[in-house]
């Protein structure tokens, strides 16, 4: 794990975020959409249109990682795992999550969780324990759904076609391993004012052409909402002409888990240690495999029993998750797979630098100055002794 750290940026013209503008970074990063219909993602406490100058990231909103939030005069906490879960009958003192709820309310600490729709998301906690095992060709371990692919077309008047494309290409998606992929072409375009209109070109009843950039890009469909904010955030024009096409293009599959290929193979017992090293454990628990070599790895952070058959159905050597029990170690067992349980915490704390650098990398780019502290207080409720 990297050493504590705070960064608040100090570029000319930053400005103040609200806690809206950090849970629109966080929808970006992990689509809403994406998450289990059970499960309860966005925001938990707290007031949109709050102030955000101080952000903390963990695992879980736990009593530990509330007081480090505060004690770090943070306004919004950012969690794995939801405060709440199910619909509340009461919010008291006596009970654990009342609690939290009552004092993160008089502390003004907000709190955000992104569950199975961080799971799920490309360089979610998955794709983040992918590759600090080192897994290579990683793929969903099950498919959930695929992403949509939109073309977005606007034209834009010479004078703000950088700023534009700028705003946009963050928002846009492309088949394989590239990004920031558009088109753009020139041309005049025409319009004449009615009455009523207030034009950034032009006068009212005079019929104007003006030289413009056809800018042309491929959008996530989950992502449009923010784009066409953006779009109409960075376009000069009272009303922006823009097309939005549907596309056949296979925009890459999304799902639960991960399965990847090892760079060699391993012996189970090795690669059981690469575990423990990578993840900083002192022990995990291992079922079979210790006659066979390790090629093809399965995995999901968390709690992931109950896709052991479908690692098995994908030809993996060895499925790794947390929180396995006596009657799927046996299941395991007779279906041929060697699993290791390296734990529920372990698999997904990982989420916490992971999450933490890329709110930073987003907060750079848009300019907005708030600090991002990585909790340090949390631990692994289970001690082997």
């Amino acid at each position: 794990m990297h050493t504590t750290r705070v960064h608040s940026f100090s570029f000319d013209r930053m400005q103040q975020a609200k806690l809206s503008d950090i849970i629109g970074i966080i929808n970006k990063i992990a689509p809403p959409s994406l998450a289990e219909d059970w499960d309860n993602v966005g925001l938990q406490v707290g007031d949109p249109s709050a102030e955000v100058r101080k952000v903390m990231v963990a695992l879980d909103p736990c009593p530990a990682s509330v007081d480090e939030a505060i004690a770090n005069s943070c306004q919004l906490l950012v969690t794995h795992h939801p405060l709440i879960f199910k619909p509340l009958k009461r919010i008291s003192t006596a009970d654990e999550a009342g609690r939290l709820i009552h004092r993160s309310i008089c502390s003004n600490l907000a709190i955000v969780s992104l569950h199975t729709n961080y799971d799920v998301a490309e360089n979610g906690v998955n794709d983040l324990l992918s590759r600090q095992l080192g897994l290579l060709g990683v793929r969903p371990l099950k498919v959930t759904s695929r992403e949509e692919l939109l073309k977005l077309v606007v034209f834009v008047p010479l004078s703000h076609e950088e700023e534009l494309m700028n705003a946009l290409l963050p928002y846009s998606g492309m088949p394989g391993n590239y990004a920031e992929c558009s088109f753009r072409g020139r041309g005049h375009g025409t319009f004449r004012p009615l009455a009523g209109a207030n034009p950034f070109i032009g006068s009212v009843g005079i019929r104007e052409t003006v030289e413009e950039c056809r800018l042309e890009m491929m959008l996530r469909k989950s992502g449009l909402p923010q784009a066409l904010k953006a779009l109409y955030k960075a376009h000069p024009y009272e009303e922006p002409a823009f097309d939005l096409i549907p596309l056949q293009n296979d925009g890459g599959a999304l799902g639960i888990g991960r399965i990847g290929e090892l760079s060699a193979p391993l012996p189970t017992d090795e690669f059981a240690l690469l575990v423990k090293e990578r993840l900083g454990l002192t022990t995990v628990r291992v079922v079979g495999g210790q006659d066979k070599a390790v090629s093809r790895v399965a995995l999901c952070g968390g709690s992931g029993a109950s896709l052991v058959r479908e690692a098995v159905r994908q030809g993996a050597d060895l499925y790794l998750t947390g929180d396995i029990k006596y009657h799927e170690a046996r299941e395991a067992q007779s279906q041929g797979i060697a699993l290791i349980d390296a734990g529920h915490f372990a698999t997904e704390r990982l989420m916490i630098e992971g999450l933490s650098a890329q709110l930073e990398q987003e907060l750079i780019r848009r300019r907005l100055d708030v600090g991002v502290i990585p909790c340090r207080g949390e631990t692994d409720p289970f001690v082997f002794i």
